[in-house]
């Protein structure tokens, strides 16, 4: 990208001063300088600062300042590390405001035009603005803190005392537009080392009269770029100690000024140092025990008059490290892991010491759990489970089906939960979710498939392979994604999501559109296997007198017609029934019965459950597949049970009563209106006339249904499992079927819809 010349701003005029440390960045540095010198605001100067780069950066730099005056470059004889370099830039800088910004990112388009009304109007003494990170394959995914940058704030400016949650959002200086006469008063800097924003984040955050968030994304981060010392293991982690030493002494310089933030800010101190102890790729293993025993000095040095520790995981974590135990703390390292599953606080002290006690539990298991981890790996064994241990069930099921056939020395292993090991069928080798038995298989078994993920305590070995089949097709956001509708994203960590996809070695899609959203929404380095779902491929294996006994064994007489009733769940209300079955039914008349099939989610009553009359109560049949072969029509709102159907190219029925609320509270990937399956019904009026119509499956409904399958039904084709078993067990080449659907996919040879 060229950058045109440019005049000078006025000293005068300088609103925002970018601070632009520099250091070993060449590939990035244009893109970089690039992406500030095309900002249409233009009150703005650039501090470049060459820390002693070895690269081409020195000239690079000189290059783009003769090109526009708005750049000037500093040079350093001498390396002197990030902190010292923005230090550097600070003190050249002649703006109300500096903005210090890495020279690995960017910032975004329009950003500046975004701040500078927002500081004109405010005058705040800091503003945090939001930012996305890039990773490596070039997604870009939201801030998982965002949502704290979108509270309501009136007024328009505020001291940390009115908001101490801004303390939750990162530490750094990039994420923060700082007044420059208010920055210099306070006499702090960047500290020499790693962590050196601490030093300045936190105190300005504690002496700011006036904080002002901007709900926009300004800044883009790279994540995992190569050369990171903070992702590096080395010595210099140590430096983290000396850049909280000097926050804790401007505490105590400024007296009872401060006191009431002395908890959060040790709370955040003792968290920061077990998160890097805890990262096996920082702390150097011969030295985890001295940066413990510095954690522990600390811990006894600066901790505050009538401190408590904090409850549940986090709570015992800190415990060991005030006792400064450094053996039980490594043996307990995955019950430390552990956090509350929605990091909900705990209303009562009774409560709190429940939780206490259930986790005291559940140390044995921990313990027993990471002696098996380190026996060597079963290389014949893998462990299968679906839904949270829920029963046999999804593709997993397929996949487990198949290996018996394809890859009978691979010994396959159900973690199921104990209300669910009397659905299992005879043969099916199981473990009850929580005992020693699954503990050992989870911590050996070379292969984990799943269609969720497995408990953040079971840990990726080096040699395991991770299958994550998921179980649906996304018509609602999923992933990262969910992270821009906070309703449905409730309890939802972020983090750990990040963390969960980076294990997957292997990931399935059922059609170009999931692939197009699961690389999103998953960000890892996992291989995408555009396989088609192995739980269909029963659709194109099942025969007319197969399903004519499915029929029979649900109740549904000969000559009857069976519609299937399957709703999604819905996190934006306790919402009731959305239709009444037995009034649907009674419509419908003696040629026809419902089937109920509640979601599973939904299994503490709120939808309605008839078993009298022509109403099958179907939400408990464990498996799904034998209701979708069962049904002459589906009606669905939401559901991704609608995608799976589509294989069998029989009429569908969107119900859809609350699209547009379900549409912005739990968000969606397509419209479902525009492109639908078939016939769309907003009312149970209409609902009713479509079934006895006919015109669930007219001409329209078709053509919207072919259409549809076209699209979501591409990769299907009844050998899915096959080709997941060949590829992931037997390390066979497999050619998914082409990218581009078929004109027009072959349907399953089963019943007719009538």
């Amino acid at each position: 990208m060229a950058v045109a010349a440019a005049a000078a701003t006025p000293e005068s005029d300088v609103l925002v001063s970018l601070v632009l440390p520099v250091y070993g960045v060449e590939e990035f540095l244009r893109p970089c300088l690039d992406a500030i010198l095309a900002q249409p605001f233009t009150r703005f100067e650039v501090v470049a600062v060459d820390d002693a780069s070895p690269d081409g950066c020195p000239a690079i730099l000189d290059e783009y300042a003769r090109r526009d005056s708005r750049v000037r470059v500093v040079h350093l004889a001498d390396n002197g590390g990030l902190g010292q370099a923005r230090n550097t830039g600070f003190e050249k800088a002649r703006g109300t405001y500096v903005w210090f910004v890495d020279s690995d990112d960017w910032i975004a388009d329009g950003s500046l035009a975004a701040i500078a009304p927002r500081l004109e109007a405010s005058r705040p003494d800091v503003l945090f603005l939001d930012y996305a990170r890039a990773l490596p394959d070039g997604t870009i995914e939201p801030n998982p803190r965002g949502h704290l940058l979108r509270e309501p704030t009136p007024p328009d400016t505020f001291g940390l005392a009115a908001r101490p949650s801004v303390l939750e959002l990162m530490m750094t200086a990039w994420n923060k537009v700082i007044r420059r006469d208010f920055l210099a008063a306070l006499d702090v800097r960047f500290g020499p080392g790693l962590y050196e924003d601490l030093p300045v984040t936190y105190p300005i955050l504690l002496a700011a009269e006036r904080i002002a968030l901007l709900d926009r994304v300004c800044y883009i981060y790279r994540e995992r770029r190569a050369g990171a010392i903070t992702t590096t293991v080395s010595d210099r982690h140590f430096d983290v100690f000396g850049q909280y030493e000097k926050i804790f002494a401007f505490l105590d310089a400024h007296g009872d000024a401060f006191n009431a933030f002395r908890m959060p800010i040790f709370d955040r101190a003792i968290w920061h140092y077990t998160t890097i102890i805890d990262d096996p790729s920082r702390v150097p293993p011969r030295r985890r025990r001295e940066f413990f025993h510095r954690m522990a000095a600390h811990f006894i040095r600066y901790r505050p008059a009538g401190y408590t520790f904090p409850a549940g995981a986090r709570g015992t974590k800190f415990r060991l490290v005030a006792r400064d135990d450094y053996r039980l703390y490594t043996a307990l390292r995955p019950v430390n892991r552990l956090r509350l599953q929605a990091r909900r606080s705990v209303g009562t002290t009774k409560r709190a010491a429940r939780t206490t006690a259930r986790r005291a539990r559940a140390v044995p298991s921990f313990l027993y759990y990471e002696l098996q981890r380190r026996l060597p790996l079963d290389e014949h064994l893998a462990v299968y489970a679906a839904y949270w241990y829920r029963g046999y069930s999804c593709n997993p099921r397929a996949i487990y089906e198949r290996a018996r056939e394809l890859a009978p020395d691979i010994h396959g292993v159900w973690i199921v939960r104990e209300d669910a090991v009397a659905s299992l069928p005879p043969g099916v080798d199981f473990a009850v979710e929580g005992s020693r038995s699954a503990l050992r298989h989870l911590a050996r078994a070379k292969y984990l498939v799943n269609n969720v993920n497995f408990p953040h305590t079971i840990a990726k070995r080096p040699g395991s392979v991770h299958l994550q089949t998921l179980h649906g097709t996304p018509l609602k956001v999923m992933g990262l994604d969910q992270e821009r509708y906070p309703i449905g994203a409730k309890g939802m960590n972020f983090t750990r999501l990040r963390e969960h996809s980076a294990r997957w070695d292997y990931l399935l899609s059922a059609n170009p559109h999931s692939s197009q959203i699961w690389r999103r929404v998953y960000p890892g380095s996992y291989e995408l296997l555009e396989y088609g779902y192995p739980r269909n491929d029963r659709y194109f294996a099942t025969g007319p007198d197969e399903i004519a006994a499915i029929r029979k064994g649900l109740g549904i007489a000969e000559g009857q017609t069976a519609v299937l009733y399957a709703p999604t769940h819905r996190e934006y209300a306790d919402v009731g029934p959305l239709l009444n079955p037995d009034r649907l039914a009674a419509a419908l008349g003696p040629d026809h019965v419902l089937m109920l099939r509640s979601h599973y989610y939904d299994a503490d009553g709120k939808q309605p459950r008839s078993g009298g009359g022509r109403v099958l109560d179907v939400s408990t049949h464990p498996v799904v597949e034998d209701l979708c072969l069962a049904a002459d029509v589906l009606v669905t709102d939401y559901s991704s049970i609608m995608f799976d159907y589509a294989d069998l190219d029989r009429p569908i029925v969107v119900y859809a009563p609350d699209w547009q609320t379900y549409r912005s509270t739990r968000g969606v990937t397509f419209d479902l209106m525009e492109q639908p399956p078939g016939a769309v019904t907003t009312t149970e009026e209409e609902l009713t006339r479509v079934l006895r119509s006919g015109e669930a499956n007219d001409e329209a409904a078709q053509r919207a249904r072919a259409a549809f399958r076209r699209r979501f039904c591409t990769f299907d084709d009844g050998h899915a499992a096959e080709r997941v078993v060949r590829r992931v067990f037997l390390g066979e080449d497999q050619t998914a079927r082409s990218g581009v659907p078929p004109t027009s996919p072959t349907p399953p040879p089963t019943r007719p819809a009538p």
